[in-house]
């Protein structure tokens, strides 16, 4: 919005303009964190791509239907659909204002997130202690690429929730700490919308 200083009688000075911005920080780490989620977007579409290929590539080793055990895989899937709806709800708190409620919601979601990977790094020693390691087939080294980057994910996702828990606890629920609570909603929703793709196209499929 531009404003117009006029000149003073005595100068005869012409008027100088002076730009006058308003700045809102919400909106460029809304843009910014979208474009780190779109080049999340490809990074999984190339690895759901190369498993297209190579997923049947078994060099006369085991096979998805061989290895998986669906009764588990499905047990770690509820563990992170439930860890989004506790999140929801840690969301929900935060607009109301109740710190200690939304505390107590994040914390519920963290553990449902380490349960997942607790039982993701369960599943891999079981596979690599059968002798299906990366190294195995192709099959294997594009499942182990694309669950474990995955799994890398969910792993940063924790340690972000527990920093935001420190601060949301320290500052309380300033607009900035609002702003990254968003911010890191999107990105543990964007990993449930991954993992159902992981879970019907490598696990339902790969035992199909």
């Amino acid at each position: 919005m531009a404003q117009t200083h006029a000149p003073t009688a005595d100068t005869g000075e012409a008027p100088v303009f002076y730009l006058k911005e308003d700045h809102h920080p919400e909106n460029g780490t809304s843009l910014g964190f979208w474009l780190y989620l779109m080049s999340d977007c490809l990074i999984f579409a190339t690895l759901f791509a190369t498993y297209a290929v190579l997923g049947r590539s078994y060099a006369a080793g085991p096979s998805g239907a061989d290895l998986f055990d669906l009764k588990l895989v499905a047990i770690n899937t509820a563990f992170l659909l439930l860890s989004s709806i506790t999140y929801g709800f840690a969301m929900l708190e935060s607009e109301k204002k109740k710190i200690k409620t939304t505390l107590i919601w994040l914390g519920i979601t963290g553990v449902f997130g380490l349960a997942f990977l607790c039982v993701e790094l369960y599943e891999f020693y079981h596979l690599i202690h059968e002798g299906a390691t990366p190294q195995r087939s192709a099959f294997l080294s594009a499942f182990f690429a694309l669950v474990g980057t995955h799994g890398l994910h969910v792993t940063f996702g924790i340690i972000w929730l527990v920093t935001l828990m420190f601060q949301v606890g320290k500052h309380g629920l300033i607009p900035a700490n609002k702003r990254r609570l968003m911010c890191l909603s999107m990105f543990w929703h964007f990993l449930d919308v991954v993992w159902i793709g992981v879970f019907s196209f490598v696990y339902l499929m790969g035992v199909l």
